[in-house]
């Protein structure tokens, strides 16, 4: 899910362009426009420090233009794009030129006597044109969303028809004062509509020209990186306004016991299913469990008759990333109860976490860790960047200050501020896991403590050249694996001893195998097996990035040989499993991939119930929140999750939910769906 688009609703935007040039397909980067010295100029950043820059500019004959660098952690980003418009105001000419990890990334637009017609990296199309629709780009520079919103800020009623589909609209938010002495001034933060499930905000200027965006990652003037946080914060207060009445609406513990009847019910602590079951949920708690034939039901109860139905406990993701607030709303609506945000950025969550506290916010409970990594050009955006062993170890502190249960090391961490950090991270009682820093592998990380192993692939890098193991913390984390791992024999050494030291020590892995599949299996076009369900439910801007295809394979490697190392990351999951290493199920993503990950599992040779397991009570352990919740146990939270079908038969099913309870609060999923931004269940 990685257009221009969906990557906004996470960190960027969408955008358009023209040709002052033809397009030219993958031009290296000494080929693309160079911004003149006037243009004006602005820098991705993070909370961890600088990743990019770009540059907006005219061009002689007024059409708009951009250039944008941009490095995540190995992952270069190098775009031009260019916008013409005709009389009317409305784009009539687009081009993108350049590279991503995806591959080319050129993309044209154009009308010609009333037609207009597109082709991108992963659709061509066309379409009557009326005069008045934009065109959404697929892909293209975080920058080129000046053009977008500042044309949306004109429209009549400041909304905008799209093309392919779907319309964009601004609503105001809040204003900021931001800058100081020359440069200070008031923006006005807005919220972009219609392309998103999420509200996505942008900044304005007074005059309705673009300021720059926050969302993760943020796009500002150079003079204005530093009020980052500020407009941060001023956008989640200002957006949580919208959270009590969500509260009001499905937080509320049912009062009255609710029964589920007949259901077929799946138990976490055993992994099988149980036929014509019967719970009753009071309080916020489990109070019966049993034969439907036996359960006496109490006088006041709400019944909902489960005949053809599955009862589990409420899922987890392990690994999600959350986006907003309202990303709540989303995750209960899939079921998903509990979840793990691994690498959350701190001041989000602490104001998240507040409103939680203050009965404001409904949200799943949430486990989180603090991102560390080493300071560097390929440092993780987000989280806490670090340049010696004492900056890591006040890290670690920083984390269990704040709350934060986990930490989580990256790939640039030297291996001399690395095992400091863990020390202090095990005294204070925080968990340990994270990527495996370069030069390092997993034997190593796991006997300086760490307690889990975050991603399939650095698993594998024990069986894989020093060649890639002493730069994974650029593009060859993924680049390694893809060449090498369809030939590592997972019954011999090294990988035999690994397994067999992961099974003693219990240490645990978090696959997230759904990202490997993305990244090494489709080409562009190819419809995502995470999302391909949900087709039909979402804004057209955000469905079109499902055939986002998977990264460009390198020189001399090809998609078939990155399909066999999938196949083969696949394996080890389930020689981990068969040998008692603990799985944890997580996504990388936003939740809606949970069970395109469970379904991962059951093609490896997980039975249904074992997959289930590592989305129930795996996690539960793995937090130490397994007395409480994770198993469908009298005396247990009231965590539940009921879904039309036989997930014994079929794990698919779980995507079907109907009723959801968590802690007691009993929500319709298609409500919460609506409220989420879907249009309706997925298929």
């Amino acid at each position: 899910m990685t257009s221009r688009i969906t990557i906004l609703a996470a960190s960027a935007a969408i955008s358009l362009v023209w040709a002052a040039v033809p397009a030219v397909a993958q031009l290296p980067k000494e080929q693309l426009l160079v911004p003149p010295a006037d243009a004006q100029k602005f820098k991705i950043v993070s909370a961890a420090g600088e990743h990019g820059s770009a540059a907006v500019w005219r061009l002689a004959d007024g059409s708009f233009a951009f250039r944008e660098s941009m490095n995540l952690r190995g992952q270069v980003f190098e775009q031009d794009e260019v916008i013409h418009t005709a009389a009317n105001g409305q784009p009539d000419k687009i081009v993108i030129r350049g590279f991503t990890p995806n591959g080319d990334s050129a993309e044209t637009f154009a009308i010609t006597n009333g037609t207009a017609t597109w082709q991108s990296p992963i659709d061509k199309g066309s379409a009557a044109y009326d005069g008045k629709a934009q065109y959404a780009s697929f892909g293209g520079p975080f920058a080129a969303n000046a053009y977008f919103v500042e044309a949306i800020m004109k429209a009549p009623g400041r909304q905008v028809p799209l093309l392919p589909g779907g319309v964009a609209r601004l609503e105001k938010l809040v204003d900021v004062a931001v800058g100081s002495g020359a440069t200070a001034k008031t923006v006005t933060v807005w919220t972009l509509e219609g392309v998103s499930n999420e509200p996505i905000p942008v900044v304005m200027n007074a005059d309705g020209t673009f300021f720059g965006f926050v969302n993760g990652i943020a796009l500002l003037p150079d003079a204005y990186v530093g009020d980052m946080l500020k407009l941060q914060k001023a956008q989640i207060d200002a957006l949580a306004a919208r959270n009590p009445a969500y509260k009001a609406r499905f937080g509320t513990v049912s009062p009255v016991p609710v029964a589920f009847t007949h259901v077929k019910l799946f138990d976490a602590l055993t992994g099988k299913f149980i036929d014509d079951q019967t719970v009753v949920a009071d309080k916020g708690k489990i109070t019966v469990v049993g034969a439907a034939a036996t359960v006496k039901l109490p006088a006041n109860a709400r019944v909902i008759d489960g005949k053809g139905k599955t009862l589990s406990p409420g899922i987890w993701d392990a690994h999600m990333h959350v986006g907003s607030d309202l990303t709540g709303l989303q995750l209960l609506s899939q079921g998903e109860t509990s979840a793990r945000n691994p690498g959350a950025d701190i001041q989000p969550t602490l104001l998240r976490n507040q409103q939680i506290a203050a009965g404001k916010l409904l949200f799943p409970t949430v486990y989180s860790s603090v991102l560390i990594d080493g300071k560097g050009p390929l440092q993780a955006q987000g989280g806490i960047s670090v340049g010696s062993a004492d900056e890591a170890i006040a890290a670690v502190r920083r984390a269990k200050e704040n709350g934060f249960t986990a930490v989580k090391f990256y790939t640039s961490m030297k291996p001399e501020w690395l095992w400091p950090a863990i020390k202090e991270a095990k005294q204070l009682g925080l968990h340990v896991h994270g990527h495996i820093p370069a030069s390092l592998r997993p034997t190593e990380v796991i006997a300086g403590g760490y307690d889990e192993i975050t991603h399939i692939n650095f698993v594998m890098m024990q069986a894989l050249p020093d060649e890639v193991v002493n730069v994974d913390n650029g593009i060859q984390r993924f680049y390694g694996p893809g060449k090498y791992a369809k030939d590592v024999d997972l019954n011999a050494e090294p990988m035999k001893s690994l397994i067999k030291l992961m099974a003693a020590k219990k240490t645990v892995v978090d696959p997230t195998l759904g990202v490997f599949e993305g990244l090494y299996v489709p080409e562009n076009g190819d419809l995502s097996p995470s999302y391909a369900p949900y087709v039909g439910t979402m804004p057209p801007a955000v469905e079109r990035g499902f055939r986002a295809g998977g990264f460009q394979p390198p020189a001399g490697v090809t998609r078939a040989d990155w399909r066999a190392s999938f196949a083969k990351l696949v394996a080890l999951v389930k020689a981990l499993h068969d040998a008692g290493v603990p799985i944890v199920a997580g996504t990388d993503g936003s939740g809606l991939e949970i069970v395109r990950e469970l379904e991962l599992y059951v093609q490896a040779g997980f039975t249904p119930g074992e997959a289930l397991q590592t989305a129930t009570i795996m996690p539960a352990r793995l937090v130490g929140a397994d007395k409480a919740t994770g198993s469908v146990t009298v005396g247990k939270e009231a965590d539940l999750v009921l879904v039309d079908g036989d997930v014994s038969k079929d794990i698919g099913a779980m995507r079907r939910t109907v009723w959801v309870m968590s802690d007691g609060a009993l929500m319709n999923a298609d409500e919460l769906r609506q409220a989420a931004g879907f249009s309706g269940r997925p298929k």
